[in-house]
């Protein structure tokens, strides 16, 4: 009897090669679904939380309200964004799992403008006249200088965010004390312009790692911390818009690093949330991510294949809409896309794993455009501009 009942027994060591084996298999699929991501920028199906402070992960949620302040002009560009923007504000932000507090449009156009009553707002002072040198985004940290220090904010967290954003799923604090929560981007390279970080950030304050790979857009940061980071991010950005190597390697996304310099200068780190938002069209899903960010054009020919860098037959682009609003009901992507696919595939939908490239690209702008279109039809007074462009 013994024997025989060790026969029908399996054994442990074989259980753990079952599920060695199963893992391992697992893992290849994975692989196999997102090894396109080259670039490291999407969300992905890894860990969303890289680069942690040590400990963080054993602080659990913060339940910390935040305060969602959006840097602005009275740009007729910068105004159709900003209400899209608060409309998708209002619907997440009671929702389950929201950690939003109050709103407030950070306006740096120093008067105020036809959106006051609908969006709460705060004036702030641009820089004075030619500082900016023509690059204009160098009034956000100025913004937030002056915004911080004259206006009554009740919560103790901030969420910088920008008009191009679209919240997508409730978003909650991301942040734990004095760890920020940031999103990475793939182009911010610190590592890679140590020769120029290092006139901002010399060698006795630590190694040029120190700086994270972000922008100052999306963070959720503590108030107290940004109070003491916003001044020193102001005089860090001037500098940098100085200097003629810095200008030339740093470009459009200079004031981004003069954050994450300044940010270091007081020795801040950031919790850095792939998670955090996403970017069409390089990102594929949205999932339980937090933020659509359409910062880069979407074209496509009639197929459904990608065009980018050339203008398709279909478009999705916020600068074809300078002048004014986009229209109502803006047209979907071509057809390909089966409309029982909704863009929030779970991990190994069998057909996600199926699923063309090109269509999965397209999904993502159809939640994309149908989230413009949502708030466009519910915004009272939506006129798009009669000439575009």
């Amino acid at each position: 009897m013994i024997e025989r009942k060790n026969m029908g027994r399996v054994s442990p060591f074989l259980l753990v090669l079952l599920a060695l084996g199963f893992s391992f298999a697992t893992y290849n699929l994975l692989t196999l679904v997102i090894r396109y991501k080259t670039s490291g920028e999407g969300a992905g199906f890894s860990d969303p939380v890289i680069a942690m402070p040590q400990n963080v992960r054993k602080l659990g949620k913060s339940n910390l309200k935040y305060h969602v302040a959006l840097t602005a002009t009275d740009a007729p560009y910068s105004q159709w964004q900003c209400r899209i923007m608060y409309y998708w504000y209002k619907k997440m932000k009671d929702a389950p799992g929201s950690d939003m507090g109050k709103f407030t449009r950070v306006l740096h156009s120093g008067k105020a403008d036809n959106l006051m009553d609908e969006i709460p707002t705060f004036i702030v002072d641009p820089l004075p006249e030619g500082l900016d040198r023509g690059y204009i985004v160098l009034n956000r940290p100025w913004a937030f200088v002056q915004w911080l220090e004259k206006a009554t904010i009740e919560e103790d967290y901030i969420l910088m965010a920008e008009p191009d954003h679209i919240f997508v799923n409730p978003l909650p604090n991301l942040s734990h004390g004095d760890n920020p929560a940031a999103f990475p981007f793939f182009y911010i390279k610190p590592t890679d312009h140590e020769s120029v970080v290092r006139k901002y950030y010399p060698k006795d304050k630590g190694p040029v790692t120190d700086v994270d790979p972000i922008g100052n857009s999306p963070v959720i940061i503590k108030k107290t911390l940004l109070e003491e980071i916003s001044p020193t991010w102001v005089n860090v950005s001037l500098r940098m818009k100085d200097d003629p190597e810095t200008d030339k390697a740093f470009g459009w996304v200079l004031e981004m690093y003069a954050y994450a310099v300044a940010s270091a200068l007081h020795g801040v780190r950031h919790i850095l949330r792939k998670d955090f938002m996403i970017q069409p069209p390089w990102d594929l899903e949205v999932g339980k991510t937090f933020i659509i960010h359409y910062t880069y054009g979407c074209d496509y020919d009639l197929t459904g294949k990608l065009t980018y860098g050339k203008i398709g037959e279909w478009r999705f682009d916020k600068r074809s809409y300078l002048r004014g609003p986009p229209p109502r009901n803006l047209s979907l992507p071509p057809p390909g896309v089966p409309e029982s696919v909704v863009c929030t595939f779970p991990l190994l939908r069998e057909v996600f794993s199926k699923m063309p490239l090109s269509h999965l690209l397209l999904c993502m702008q159809v939640r994309l455009v149908k989230s413009v279109n949502e708030a466009t039809a519910n915004i009272p007074g939506w006129e798009p501009a009669e000439s575009n462009n």
